[in-house]
């Protein structure tokens, strides 16, 4: 096995040193070298919310924009918990060393992510090269759909009772009054605005088919996205094989890539660095 990930990554460098232009695309995993849960399972997921637990909620049952309705206070201490935390969360290396090695790709780079943290911006990503395909608990609209779009949840600020799990104060609100949520793709959610998303997607589309068309050289690095929700790792194959790419999979569980793409065994900070030591 250990001669196995050596000649994986040893391909991987290759493959990344001679490309022309560079697509990032990530999943939770990406975030859990920073100390972000991924809430892997429900056990997981319980273990970081404890209260939750205790009501026998799961993820998806409580990642749904219903609880907006009938406990918008059991809403807001959900969204407003992990809001301050990613706020409080600082990026590891990893961000830095693929942004690095992004900025010196002579077609530049874009980044997808199924991930609603802004861990890339972050790291210094620039917002234009990034597609949040699940939306960004860093932006609001109104549950109303009153038509005052998505704004900016910068100056929003949710105080919790974490032994109540109760968010306490005023709620965040829209400008018509209504309450807002983060403009996030939660379970069963009709009413999201993906407006903001679908501008991103159209950009990524852009300059995916700028690739195309040039026939430029492209790899693609997928790091942390499971198979739960597997956007990410489909978007990740469909993209590599319109652009006739390669496929590095950064992934410690699910690690598994189809011929003739590379799969990389490892977390996603480890994975990225093994890789930047031998370019």
């Amino acid at each position: 096995m250990e001669y196995n990930i050596k000649n994986s990554l040893l391909n991987a460098a290759h493959a990344v040193a001679d490309a022309d232009a560079l697509l990032i695309t990530s999943g939770a995993g990406m975030g859990v070298d920073s100390g972000l849960p991924d809430f892997r399972g429900r056990e997981g997921f319980w273990k970081e919310y404890p209260a939750i637990a205790n009501m026998g909620i799961s993820f998806e049952e409580m990642a749904n924009p219903q609880w907006f309705e009938s406990d918008p206070h059991l809403a807001w201490a959900f969204y407003g918990h992990r809001l301050n935390l990613y706020r409080n969360t600082t990026p590891h290396l990893g961000f830095r060393q693929l942004l690095d090695i992004a900025s010196s790709k002579k077609y530049g780079f874009k980044v997808m992510t199924s991930n609603v943290d802004g861990q890339f911006q972050r790291a210094g990503f620039n917002a234009d090269n990034i597609m949040e395909c699940h939306g960004s608990i860093h932006h609001m609209q109104c549950i109303n759909g009153c038509g005052s779009g998505i704004w900016s949840g910068h100056a929003i600020e949710v105080e919790v009772d974490e032994t109540e799990f109760k968010a306490v104060g005023e709620l965040p609100q829209c400008s018509c009054g209504g309450l807002a949520r983060p403009n996030i793709l939660m379970f069963g959610d009709w009413g999201w605005d993906g407006s903001r998303s679908g501008e991103q997607e159209k950009r990524l589309q852009n300059w995916l088919n700028t690739i195309r068309n040039n026939t430029v050289k492209l790899a693609v690095i997928e790091v942390g996205a499971g198979l739960l929700v597997p956007t990410i790792r489909m978007n990740s194959e469909r993209f590599a094989d319109i652009c006739d790419a390669v496929l590095i999979r950064i992934n410690p569980r699910d690690f598994k890539v189809p011929q003739p793409h590379i799969s990389i065994p490892l977390g996603g900070r480890e994975g990225i660095a093994a890789i930047v030591d031998l370019l």
